[in-house]
């Protein structure tokens, strides 16, 4: 039996790459718990598990207390007592006495056993959590497992564990299937009770785009080249604006690439959605100015805190707002300020 044991343990390390070190204190708080529970609850129980030796003791500890005051014998013992098993407990001391596991009924086994399994189940749920945590707001590429066709929604094997991405987490107008790899933006991770971490993932948001520009770019890679801010309307259009630290590096041209091929790339991950890549700029109105592009810009007035108005030529008007007012709202939120523009 304890063969059998040690080998789920080993089997479980390789499975579920949780190492048996990790495991036994869990398994022995859950076999002590069992064991309270079939001696008394008052009982204090230590459960000892050597992987080496393949053994396993259960030990019932007693502190020592003067003869005639003993309140619980399930807790406490005489030192009278204490002294016939050896003469080195003293008054206060610890009595451990080994209880043969053979004489505890088989509802403490079943108890025991359900406890094992849900240490385990704990122990791959705090394993998830801890892996999602370390990709927190990263990129990773995950596998279709499922789709619920009533509302759309993507089971995807993470690798980690299974997680659900929404439908209004995915880039409107993009379909996928059963087995497809596609990358997705970690979000949120919450410590869930039950079926493990609750795990937020999206496509759609603004730093999912920013992730596929380090992942792409060297120079933003190496710190040559910052981005400074982004702004998204997921499936349309996204602004990002870029710095390079270096005067002799276009922070623009490095996004792009030699042929476009660095961009190409991104944009093949977003499918129809544009890009605009803007400069950067610490003056405000050159900023606003770079922002409203692909639209040309006559000038930029700051009036009041954070509002400016923009002028454009009559021609330029339509591109400058954009359909639905999509281009001035993301160069508004891109640079933090409320924008007026007039012909």
């Amino acid at each position: 039996m304890n063969q059998e044991f040690f080998n789920a343990l080993n089997l479980l390390e390789v499975e579920q790459g949780i190492p048996m070190e990790y495991m036994i204190p869990k398994i022995e708080a859950a076999l002590a718990k069992a064991c309270q529970k079939e001696i008394g609850p008052s009982t204090i129980i230590r459960v000892q598990i050597d992987p080496v030796k393949q053994d396993m003791k259960v030990f019932q500890q007693r502190t020592v207390v003067p003869d005639g005051t003993v309140e619980d014998p399930l807790t406490e013992i005489a030192v009278s007592d204490a002294k016939a098993i050896s003469r080195r407990h003293k008054l206060g001391g610890t009595v451990e006495t080994e209880l043969k596991t053979k004489t505890f009924r088989r509802l403490s086994a079943t108890q025991g056993k359900q406890m094992i399994v849900q240490a385990i189940r704990d122990a791959i749920r705090e394993r998830q959590t801890r892996e999602y945590e370390e990709k927190k707001e990263e990129i990773i590429t995950a596998t279709v497992d499922k789709i619920d066709t009533q509302n759309e929604n993507l089971i995807l094997d993470t690798g980690t564990g299974y997680a659900t991405l929404l439908k209004s987490e995915q880039i409107p107008g993009e379909h996928h299937e059963v087995g497809d790899r596609i990358k997705v933006f970690i979000s949120e991770v919450r410590s869930g009770e039950m079926r493990g971490p609750l795990v937020t993932l999206s496509r759609v948001h603004p730093h999912f785009v920013k992730r596929l520009f380090e992942l792409q770019i060297p120079e933003i890679q190496d710190g040559t080249v910052i981005i400074r801010g982004i702004s998204r309307e997921a499936g349309s259009r996204t602004k990002i604006a870029v710095e390079s630290r270096d005067e002799n590096v276009d922070a623009i041209g490095a996004c792009i690439g030699e042929r476009g091929m660095r961009i190409a790339a991104i944009l093949a991950e977003l499918g129809e959605e544009k890009i605009d890549i803007i400069k950067y700029s610490d003056i405000p109105t050159e900023y606003v100015k770079e922002a409203l592009s692909p639209a040309k810009v006559l000038g930029v007035e700051l009036e009041g805190e954070r509002i400016c108005r923009v002028t454009v030529a009559p021609d330029q008007l339509s591109l400058a707002i954009g359909k639905e007012g999509q281009n001035a709202k993301l160069a508004a939120r891109l640079t933090g300020y409320k924008i007026d523009i007039k012909a």
